[in-house]
Formats: structure tokens, sequence, C-alpha cells
């Protein structure tokens, strides 16, 4: 087993897993910490956690449980997955678990890298961006559990761990694998514990995978584990494309009844769910009726959306949370972090009765959303399939017949619920727009 991945949350587990597959390694991705004696074939696997955002405490217990489960299983390496905008809080978690592991693996040094290019993240110099903008001017300063207001990298982690933090800037990347292994070692040397990586493009990416893909712990996105695993991948001719194969038939999604739940309020998730509204039955999710009863509300949204048609180019019917930052500001002012437990009580409620009801496929937005659903599905692990957009892949339940997309909040383009839809759908909406 080359490498294993402990995930904060179920899209940056299903966004890495996807990574993953796309370049070369076969991969499994587990939901919570699988029981002792479960084996994995294959050369990765992917643990997914519900940590991003619960006490730090709670989360170091279940990344170290993780870690536990993947070291008894012989992984090589250990990747702690966090999101492409460094989703955290001045306490963590991601210092925290960081740390965690370090001691457990008797380790005094790693690396910080959440770029993913594809998507827009970049880091120059220490700083994240997302697209042309730093992290604390994008729509990331709005989130209503984790808001960024700081872009320097390091700052961000010296606040959260125990440790000290460096940059190892592009320009000493572009000078290859080996200048970058010898400023990790540089660093190690006057004490630094967490190295920030730059990265600006793919190719960036390439040589930090080659040079960490040594390392005992790697912290960062998929993007940065995507090109560990272009170094450690098989060089055997037609791999990734068997695996491709292998993920499109194991990983499609199933025939049958669909919908779409989405919590997120990032900027990309509201332009997706205005677009696709204009061609779906809509239903608005309503904060005061969850606060007032989470579960009797749920049963509400299943209910409606098991009476909406589908079929005969019909598309999935939207329940949604979905808020402008405004509308947002306003529910947080009044209720503060009671609005968004409430919402995804009410999401696993309706999870369970959809499922119930026949529906095979849940395409999902937003993180702590896409663990709410999820964890109401109960779910094993997921077969990893095709990728509908970059970091999304559609994934099907092991020991359940049922297929997710789950996405990060600003992943994907305006039309990916449509994109999500059967193709005969797509073409009937299509010949009639």
């Amino acid at each position: 087993m080359q490498i294993g991945v402990i995930a904060d949350d179920f899209t940056g587990a299903t966004d890495i897993a996807g990574f993953l597959v796309a370049n070369g390694l076969a991969t499994t991705q587990m939901i919570g910490v699988p029981g002792a004696g479960t084996r994995i074939e294959g050369d990765a696997v992917v643990v997914s956690l519900k940590s991003r955002s619960n006490p730090a405490a709670e989360a170091v217990a279940d990344s170290l449980a993780a870690l536990d489960w993947l070291q008894s299983i012989g992984c090589r390496q250990i990747f702690q997955k966090y999101c492409s905008t460094f989703d955290s809080t001045a306490k963590g978690n991601i210092g925290p678990v960081a740390d965690a592991l370090m001691e457990a693996l008797g380790t005094d040094i790693t690396v910080i890298c959440p770029a993913l290019p594809v998507n827009g993240r970049s880091i120059y110099k220490g700083y994240l961006f997302v697209g042309d903008e730093l992290l604390q001017e994008s729509g990331m300063k709005n989130h209503p559990i984790t808001p960024m207001t700081d872009s320097n990298l390091m700052r961000l982690m010296d606040r959260q761990s125990k440790g000290r933090s460096g940059v190892v800037t592009v320009t000493t990347i572009e000078q290859g694998a080996e200048a970058v292994k010898a400023e990790i070692g540089r660093l190690r040397a006057s004490g630094i514990s967490y190295v920030v990586l730059d990265a600006v493009t793919d190719a960036h990416l390439d040589v930090l995978g080659e040079a960490v893909a040594d390392m005992t712990l790697v912290t960062g996105g998929s993007g940065l584990c995507a090109g560990i695993a272009r170094a450690v991948a098989s060089d055997a001719p037609g791999r990734i494309e068997e695996l491709g194969r292998a993920a499109a038939e194991a990983g499609a999604p199933l025939p049958g009844r669909g919908v779409v739940i989405s919590g997120s309020c990032s900027v990309m998730t509201n332009s997706q769910v205005a677009a696709y509204r204009k061609i779906a039955p809509t239903f608005d999710v309503d904060v005061e009726r969850c606060l007032a009863d989470a579960e009797g509300y749920g049963a509400d949204m299943a209910a409606w959306a098991l009476a909406q048609p589908q079929g005969d180019g019909l598309p999935a019917p939207l329940i949604t949370a979905t808020a402008s930052p405004d509308v947002l500001k306003a529910v947080q002012a009044r209720h503060g972090s009671a609005a968004s437990e409430a919402v995804e009580q009410a999401f696993a409620a309706a999870t369970r009765k959809l499922a119930e009801g026949g529906i095979t496929r849940f395409v999902v937005a937003g993180g702590e959303t896409s663990g709410s659903v999820t964890q109401a599905l109960e779910v094993k692990g997921f077969a990893i399939g095709p990728q509908i957009a970059p970091g999304v892949p559609w994934v099907r339940a092991v020991d359940r017949p049922l297929s997710l997309a789950l996405k990060s909040g600003n992943f994907g383009a305006e039309g990916f619920f449509l994109d999500c839809q059967p193709a005969h759908v797509r073409a009937a909406l299509e010949a009639t727009a």
C-alpha cells in the first residue's frame, strides 16, 4: 500500500480519491475508521472523517485512530488531507491534527500544500490564492463555520500548531526536486517543522510530488497527492488508462431516481443553484422550521422530493439551503452555529427517508452536508468512479446500490448539477432550451 490518506471531510475524501485513481493508483475510500482486521487491496486508501470543524481533541482522536488502522495495513506514507482553501480556525483543526500525527509517526517535519491549480487554488510566497484573489478576499471570508481572514499559510499554521513554519518558494521549485529536498533539509536544520510549498502550476506539483514522495508524513490538498501519485505510480504501459476503465465501470452512476441536496453557501454553489432551479423543481429550506423540528421537517423535504416526477427527460429535484452572503449573515446573527447544525440534522433525516423511498443517486454540495448525507446512509466505503469535474468523481457504495457525487462548495462549473443528470435528461433539456 503506497499511500494512506486521512481526510477531514467527505467531499475532500472523494476529491483526493478521484485524483489518485486518475493518476495511476488503485484507490478505495472508506467511511470512518474501519474495524480492526479490515483489509484493503490496491495502491492507496482514503479514510473519510468528519473532523474539519468538530472539537480539536475529537479531531485528533479520530485522526490517530485512522493512523493506527492505516499502519496496520502497511501504508508506506501517510497523507493528511484538508481543503484547498485551508478551512480552519485559529485553533485548528489542521494544526493540532498535524502535530499529533507527527508525534505518533516520530517525525519532526512535514509540508503544507493545499494548492490545486486546476481549480484555481495556488500558493505564491506562502500566500494562498483563490483564482486571482487572496484567500481572505475570496468568498471564503464569508464561510459560516470556518471564515478565512488571512491568506498567509505560515501565520495560519503558527497560530494553530506547536511548531514553526517556513516556505519553499517558486524560485526553488523551478530548480527541480533535488533543490526542493535540499531547501526542506535546510529549513529542518533551522528548527522549522512545517514547510509551506509554493505551487502555481501542475508542473510545480509534479516537482513537489517527486520531492516529498519519500516523506513519512505529508499534508495538503489533492493536487499535491496527485503529484505524488504520478511520481510513484507503476510505469506499466496503459496503467492509468486501465484504472480509468475500471473506475468507470465500478463507480459509474446507477440508474433510477435521483436528488440534488445543496447546503454550501459558496459563491460557485450559489451560481450552480441559480442555474439549476431554472430547469428543476426546487425546495427552499426554511431554517426556522429546521430549528423547530429538524426530524419532522426533513421528512417533509423527502416527501416533497419523492412526489416529484422523474424520467422522460425530467431532472432530479433540488433541495437547497444555499444562501447569499447577506442572507447567511442575517441567519448567523439570529441563531449562530445552531442554524447550520439544525439544517444538517434536517438533511440527514431527509436522506434516510429518500433512501427508503428508492432514491439511488445523491448529488450533494458542501462538505458538512456531504458528511451528513453519507453518515445518514450508513455506507461503509466507496468504489471511485469517473470524474464529473476536477475533484468531483462519482462514487458507488460498496455495500448498497447507491451512487453519490459529493462536491466541495466552490468546485465545478455553473452547470454542474445538470452535468450530474443522466445523458437522456441532459439531451432532452438541451433540445428544449
